[in-house]
């Protein structure tokens, strides 16, 4: 037991310096979005002296701030609504024909995109989309939804290998189709690793602001809230407290979500690879 106290300490350690690192940024944002101007000039990093909540209703009051959640919201919802339809389908096919080889290639394939880093694509990304005028809402939520597959096949793929073919074949002798095998057994059965690719990418969705820069910046109308806050400045200045009180918004709906959800994918991706 002795020799361990060592060990658990060096982890109990290693466990603080990372919650630090989580906590601070978190304490920054919110300490500046209650303080003053003057206050924030006089001492950066000191917590606010009192409840100071004229940051937040000014932000909320700019044009277009309600407009931008409208954009963000409209995205992240039909985003993920596709991706819980097609990336299930598409992995239930593979898995029940992972023999054949066809199925095997695509398989290969798609997997093959989590191996290709976001840069080297972002400018053929972006001349593909502007020759097809997708450069809008309709076409970044396209390639929210391409960019989703592999990970989200990896993932449905393995949780499927565990769920026996017996329950397919029990179906079909009840009189029931593939589709209705899938729509009636297997989807149902899914819910823990399909729980676990809804959260997961609803924080990236949400959150990102690379794909969104690239294809939605041409115009204020159709900006998401990480572009609002990225262009969330004027000519001569930048005022750190409306800043900062931006980002305590933008990230309150997920960081609630994932604080109540955070479980599943825990335990999505734990019953997934298990079993």
């Amino acid at each position: 037991m002795k020799t361990r106290l060592p060990f658990k300490i060096l982890g109990y350690a290693f466990l603080g310096i990372g919650a630090l690192f989580i906590l601070a940024p978190i304490y920054l944002t919110l300490s500046i979005a209650l303080k003053t101007r003057a206050e924030t000039t006089a001492n950066f990093f000191s917590p606010p002296t009192r409840l100071y909540l004229d940051n937040f209703i000014s932000v909320i009051n700019k044009a277009n701030f309600w407009l931008m959640v409208q954009n963000s919201a409209f995205i992240t919802v039909v985003s993920l609504l596709i991706m819980l339809i097609a990336v299930p389908m598409v992995s239930y096919a593979i898995s029940r024909n992972a023999s054949k080889a066809y199925y095997k290639w695509v398989y290969t394939i798609i997997l093959m995109g989590i191996f290709v880093p976001f840069q080297a694509v972002m400018l053929p990304i972006y001349r593909h989309m502007g020759n097809l005028h997708l450069l809008n809402h309709a076409g970044l939520i396209i390639m929210y939804v391409t960019l989703s597959f592999a990970q989200g096949l990896f993932l449905c793929v393995g949780f499927l290998k565990n769920i026996p073919l017996e329950l397919d074949q029990a179906s079909k002798i009840d009189g029931c189709g593939v589709g209705l095998t899938f729509i009636r057994i297997i989807y149902p059965l899914m819910l823990p690793i399909i729980a676990t690719i809804l959260i997961l990418n609803s924080l990236w969705l949400w959150n990102d602001f690379q794909l969104p820069l690239i294809m939605l910046n041409r115009h204020p109308d159709f900006w998401t809230l990480p572009l609002f806050i990225y262009n969330f400045k004027t000519e001569v200045s930048f005022d750190y407290n409306l800043a900062f009180a931006a980002f305590a918004l933008s990230m309150a709906p997920i960081t609630i979500m994932y604080v109540f959800t955070q479980k599943y994918i825990i335990g999505g991706l734990t019953e997934g690879s298990i079993k």
